[in-house]
């Protein structure tokens, strides 16, 4: 009894450890909630129509498009602008995609599988004739080779692996144009749908052939607003405010954009650099023009154009190199020569030049065996019966080959990129033979019977070494450079500080306004990822730490100055702008009222008005008044509505001055007066679907899309 009391007595300890743990189990449970909730939100690389768009979908989508550049264009490689425009492209597909299906859904619009069959069989959709699914002869679409294509693919994928592993990337590539075809057949239905409510009638027609082609001769009237001084007509803050509300709906903006302030300072090659790089240069002409092995003069150089030991093509060449072969004789090397526009320092040894062809249709036997002896004598064999006369292509049967003729020109092994000796020498066989000659060359591997059945479009060719090297910064160099730009940095950790040090540091301070998240590079600069989410992660006022980018030569700092929130700008971002639209306000009161009561051009010009004819003026297109040096719309429109004879008794508001006019003639065209209203009708429809194609942007602002790329890419 005496434990169970002692027991009892600890009742109030034991109820708060066993809470305690109740507690720790909970809170556990919800970390480890919010921790996942976290990591989730890590992942996010968009928001549309308020669905979050996941990082490993849209990379899904970057890696579908690249796989069809490289089927259809045969690259591996995209440079980095090539890429970014790549993933705008993505992005911004995916986005009209979303948005259209949003609406399509809510119209009860869709494409159905009777209809994809109906496109296929048609073979009309311009997508379709980009397929290797074509027929050679007609050059259309031929939907029972894509059916014979995917009845293939399906019977490999459960007989033959391998075989549907090879097939696979021809059947993504068809399923992306399948998806294309049908996102691209759902909004030509949408904009169907829009283009049924916008037609023109003959009234409208009409009208529109006489604003288009109805001319009218004035005596024009011209106050400039260069007249009235700026000092003339002072600007206040509750002015800006009236023209802001007045103008509010221009300046709302659908996404977030910072202004920001920043210094690039690029790293370049000091004069010890040139130098030291120069003498390399001069040793290495030296012993090209003394006759060393060119290959092996242009390897230890490190040049970026290897030597081909063949003549090639001045196309290609570097645009420098070939421009100075016409300078060069055969057997002299030049000097070393700048080239600013790759920054590049560069010498040239013109070895050979002659008359090949630039096309060239061979064909080949193969020759195979356990040893190279027993590969020689066969191949020997071969050559023998050919030059005795026997038909290639048959003997080619013999030993299982089809010596099907093959054209091969300069442009596919120009590039010099993994070209051994063997491959050198036979490419250099290929150029130099003569039609209807056949030879036998040695491999390592065995030996090839290669007879030249043709030779087209002779050119000349060169035999030419290239030692060019960029003009690079030594480790010195950069780090002289990057501890002065250091110093600079941890003396500016104020926007102020950042201007005034700059000068002092010998570096200029530049503004970039309105910088958006959907660019991919802060200051035009590549590389800039970390600056460009620092720059949308900071506060007005901050300076970021040191940026090393570029190609590794570029030093950046950034400061913030200003965020730009979605919504409406605000007054104080728009101050320069308002303030030279309410001073050009206020000019035009000044001059109206000097033009007051005005009732001929004659009395204008007493009152200081500069008079001038102007011909032919049309509704359609803005009158531009050479003596204000301004594009004048309303002009145009008060003329086409005054009447042909009389003074016009307002004074019209223009972008460079006031005006009052006086029609002296107007007349129609002979052509337009007996012009056709259907063709215009027809014309009218098809603007009025273009201004409603413009729904889309309306659509995508309603979408509320938020980018966050630059988090990722």
């Amino acid at each position: 009894m005496a434990a169970i009391g002692k027991i009892r007595s600890w009742g109030p300890a034991l109820v708060g450890i066993i809470a305690l743990g109740l507690f720790g189990f909970i809170a556990g449970d919800m970390f480890r909630s919010c921790e996942t909730h976290a990591n989730e939100s890590r992942q996010i690389i968009g928001e549309v129509l308020g669905e979050n768009v996941k990082v490993q979908d849209f990379q899904a989508l970057l890696d579908e498009y690249q796989q069809v550049i490289k089927l259809t264009q045969g690259r591996d490689n995209l440079t980095e602008e090539e890429m970014n425009q790549v993933k705008d492209m993505v992005w911004n597909s995916y986005i009209a995609n979303k948005v259209m299906e949003a609406q399509t859904k809510k119209l009860g619009l869709e494409v159905t599988d009777d209809e994809m069959k109906s496109i296929l069989r048609e073979g009309n959709d311009p997508m379709l004739k980009n397929t290797p699914f074509t027929n050679q002869q007609t050059g259309r679409f031929d939907p029972t080779q894509l059916t014979k294509f995917l009845n293939d693919y399906k019977a490999a994928q459960k007989s033959n692996p391998q075989m549907a592993e090879q097939y696979k990337p021809l059947y993504d590539y068809w399923r992306f144009i399948e998806k294309q075809i049908y996102e691209q057949t759902l909004s030509r239905k949408y904009q169907a749908l829009l283009s049924n409510c916008l037609i023109s009638n003959p009234i409208s027609a009409k009208a529109a052939i006489v604003e288009e082609a109805q001319e009218s001769d004035i005596k024009l009237a011209i106050l400039p607003y260069t007249n009235v001084a700026d000092k003339d007509v002072p600007v206040t803050d509750e002015d800006l405010k009236a023209k802001y509300n007045e103008e509010k709906e221009m300046y709302k903006q659908d996404i977030e954009t910072r202004d920001i302030k920043f210094v690039d300072f690029q790293v370049v090659a000091s004069k010890s650099d040139r130098d030291a790089l120069m003498k390399t240069m001069k040793d290495a002409a030296a012993k090209l023009a003394s006759g060393a092995n060119p290959a092996e003069v242009v390897r230890k150089a490190q040049s970026s154009v290897p030597y081909i030991a063949m003549p090639i093509t001045e196309r290609a060449l570097p645009l420098d190199i070939s421009r100075k072969l016409d300078s060069l004789s055969v057997g002299q090397t030049s000097d070393p020569f700048e080239t600013t526009s790759d920054n590049t320092l560069n010498v040239v040894k013109l070895i050979s030049k002659t008359m090949l062809p630039d096309s060239i249709q061979y064909r080949v036997i193969q020759v195979g065996a356990a040893t190279s002896e027993e590969a020689q004598q066969r191949a020997d064999s071969i050559y023998n019966a050919i030059k005795g006369g026997a038909d290639f292509a048959e003997v080619a049967k013999v030993y299982g080959q089809t010596g099907e003729q093959i054209w091969m020109n300069s442009s596919q092994y120009e590039n010099g990129q993994g070209l051994d000796e063997e491959s050198t020498n036979y490419l250099y066989a290929l150029n130099t033979m003569a039609a209807g000659e056949t030879r036998n060359i040695n491999f390592a591997q065995g030996n090839i019977v290669v007879q030249v059945t043709d030779r087209r479009s002779m050119v000349e060719k060169y035999d030419i070494a290239v030692i060019k090297h960029t003009i690079d910064f030594s480790k010195e160099t950069y780090s002289e450079a990057y501890n002065k730009f250091s110093q600079f940095v941890s003396e500016s950790q104020t926007l102020d500080e950042l201007e005034k040090n700059a000068s002092k540091f010998g570096y200029k301070v530049q503004d970039r306004p309105d910088l958006s998240n959907s660019e991919h590079t802060v200051a035009g600069v590549r590389a800039t990822r970390e600056a460009m989410k620092w720059v949308f992660d900071a506060k007005p006022g901050q300076v970021s730490p040191l940026y090393e980018c570029g190609n590794s030569d570029h030093l950046l700092v950034v400061g913030l100055e200003k965020i730009h929130n979605v919504g409406y700008r605000d007054v104080d971002a728009l101050r320069e702008r308002l303030t030279q639209e309410v001073i050009r306000d206020k000019k035009f009161e000044v001059l109206k009222q000097k033009l007051a009561g005005v009732n001929s051009i004659a009395e204008a010009e007493k009152k200081g008005a500069q008079v001038v004819d102007v011909n032919q003026i049309t509704f359609k297109s803005p009158v531009y008044v050479q003596q204000t040096g301004s594009s004048e719309p309303a002009l145009s429109g008060a003329v086409a509505a005054a009447e042909s004879g009389k003074f016009f008794p307002r004074v019209v508001k223009g972008n460079g001055g006031a005006y009052m006019f006086q029609v002296v003639k107007r007349q129609m065209p002979e052509n337009a007066v007996k012009s056709n209203a259907e063709p215009m009708e027809s014309q009218l429809s098809k603007k009025a679907l273009q201004a409603a194609s413009r729904y889309t942007q309306e659509l995508m602002m309603k979408a509320k899309v938020q980018d966050k790329r630059y988090l990722f890419f």
